[in-house]
């Protein structure tokens, strides 16, 4: 069977398969969803590995899933046609960016980023609500108001190191602060006012993946590589408490480390993931409570009430008690899941490879899955 290939466009068909590719293998690293009057969730902004930061309106996206679907008799894999169109685009990061947090409430509140280039970027909320432009414009020209990089270590002879890069986030809105995990083994504590380096926090051996405010208590908690988890008193930067998880176990792992880490409203429950296997523990107590091995390394962990939503290297939302008890499994649409995040209305948000965030009833149905823009 014959064609006519006489305006056959060869780079035109090179740039098609290279977006392709770029499409199937960009990876949403975090996902949070925006603070609100409204009861029910309105938007979501995606950390990518682009660099890009960008809030997408869930109602659109759910109209375009819907629409999208009912046009398929069979479900087949997300593709260009699913491609999200974002309210706009962030200049997020060179390299990229692994996680988002919103410091403060409401549109007064700033949208917080940090990345593999080691900073930390803020943009007023309410500025980026009304910076809306047409879906041909790639990129808003709103600037940061918040521009945060992470201090260079001088060597020998005074060589300066590399910038160590921000795996991740956590906030104090009370008192004013910012952590930040960072590639050097350290984590910083960061004024938002002056944008001023508060406190280092020096003791791990290895990088730094995961971090979270424990504020009733004026500490963080911190997870590395080095297969510990830290707990810091945030009034010195002196470490109160060393956990390891493996340390009186024979582990299946050839090394040790810890990926992620939640911590529940109370603050005095904690689950943490470190290979193929997650724990939860009882901080008041200091007790490991109980263990789970999973099929694949747990990727991202929040608490609902008293039960763990945890996602990892497979295509599954797992939900477990404090117990370790499996209560449902949820396929999503990520082959490997990286972000786990929750409304308060019990919605929930998967990002993962691909560019795909599936998000989630609170009762376990799809709303809709959507194929995030590339800058």
């Amino acid at each position: 069977m014959g064609g006519d290939a006489r305006n056959w466009d060869e780079d035109e068909y090179r740039n098609s398969i290279l977006k392709e590719r770029e499409l199937q293998s960009r990876t949403v690293f975090r996902t949070v969803f925006a603070p609100s009057q409204n009861p029910n969730p309105e938007f979501i902004v995606v950390a990518a590995s682009d660099g890009s930061v960008a809030p997408y309106s869930i109602s659109s996206c759910i109209s375009k899933y819907h629409l999208w679907f009912n046009n398929c008799r069979h479900q087949k894999p997300l593709s260009a046609s699913s491609v999200a169109e974002p309210l706009c685009f962030l200049q997020g990061h060179n390299g990229p960016a692994y996680d988002v947090k919103f410091f403060g409430d409401g549109e007064d509140s700033l949208l917080l980023s940090c990345g593999d280039d080691g900073r930390i970027r803020g943009w007023k909320w309410r500025d980026i609500l009304n910076s809306e432009v047409p879906n041909s414009v790639k990129e808003t020209n709103l600037k940061p108001v918040l521009d945060l990089v992470n201090p260079q270590h001088r060597g020998p002879w005074g060589a300066l190191s590399p910038i160590p890069e921000n795996n991740a986030l956590a906030i104090d809105n009370q008192g004013g602060s910012i952590f930040s995990a960072a590639g050097d083994s350290c984590a910083y504590c960061w004024d938002v006012e002056t944008g001023k380096i508060k406190m280092i926090f020096r003791g791990h051996t290895d990088y730094l993946h995961c971090i979270v405010a424990r504020n009733s208590s004026n500490q963080i908690i911190t997870g590395s590589e080095d297969g510990t988890m830290r707990i810091w008193d945030c009034k010195n930067g002196k470490c109160v408490n060393v956990i390891e998880p493996d340390k009186h176990m024979k582990s299946k792992e050839a090394f040790s480390w810890i990926s992620c880490i939640g911590l529940d409203a109370s603050e005095s429950w904690l689950a943490c993931g470190n290979g193929r296997s997650l724990s939860v523990w009882n901080l008041p107590a200091f007790e490991c409570i109980s263990r789970i091995e999973t099929r694949s390394p747990t990727q991202d962990i929040v608490f609902d009430d008293n039960q763990i939503l945890a996602v990892g290297a497979e295509p599954v939302l797992n939900r477990f008690d404090l117990n370790g008890m499996t209560l449902s499994q949820i396929q999503c649409a990520p082959q490997s899941a990286f972000s786990i995040s929750q409304h308060p209305s019990g919605v929930m948000a998967v990002g993962g490879y691909g560019g795909l965030v599936d998000v989630i009833s609170q009762f376990g149905s799809h709303l809709c899955t959507f194929c995030c823009r590339g800058q």
